[in-house]
């Protein structure tokens, strides 16, 4: 397993849609591998394969929070979200491509989401709370948005604004 460096907001990578995964492979399997040790070292909870420069439709995520419960660490190949409930929730959001900004976003409170392991096999599962807000920031990675897109214009630039910044500064070392 391998730790791989997670593009920083903003980059041209992060606003493309990813291609769909067709090989369920040895790569694509390391891939996962390494995009969770990559997810966990950061620390986060989620993590496309866009925000290290893999554009194909490849997720991780692992929303366990609570001390002394078991990790459940997933990984989604191509998920798709074929419900979405009417109710609402709204979670404070923040991104490992966006770090140390954060802000509210609404999205549905429940989503069942259909994907293949990273060996092939079919999977489908309804995500609620935490979970379900983590799948659908995600898969949004993989169709060229972030979590900022559903901010209002002023906030986006302003958070934008610190980026560019925040990158100029790890260029300088």
């Amino acid at each position: 397993m391998t730790l791989r460096s997670i593009l920083i907001h903003p980059d041209p990578r992060l606003k493309k849609p990813a291609d769909p995964v067709t090989a369920f492979d040895a790569e694509l399997r390391g891939l996962a591998d390494d995009m969770l040790e990559t997810m966990y070292d950061a620390p986060g909870i989620g993590l496309a394969a866009p925000q290290i420069g893999v554009m194909r439709r490849v997720l991780v995520m692992d929303c366990v929070k609570e001390e002394g419960e078991a990790p459940r660490p997933m990984a989604l190949v191509n998920p798709v979200i074929e419900w979405s409930s009417e109710a609402r929730s709204v979670y404070e959001e923040g991104c490992l491509s966006i770090p140390e900004q954060y802000a509210e976003v609404e999205r549905p409170a429940e989503v069942e989401v259909s994907w293949s392991d990273p060996d092939g096999s079919p999977m489908r599962q309804r995500f609620e709370g935490l979970w379900a807000t983590c799948v659908q920031h995600e898969i949004d990675h993989l169709d060229g948005k972030l979590f900022i897109d559903y901010l209002k214009p002023l906030r986006r630039q302003m958070i934008t604004r610190k980026m560019v910044k925040l990158k100029r500064e790890m260029a300088r070392g």
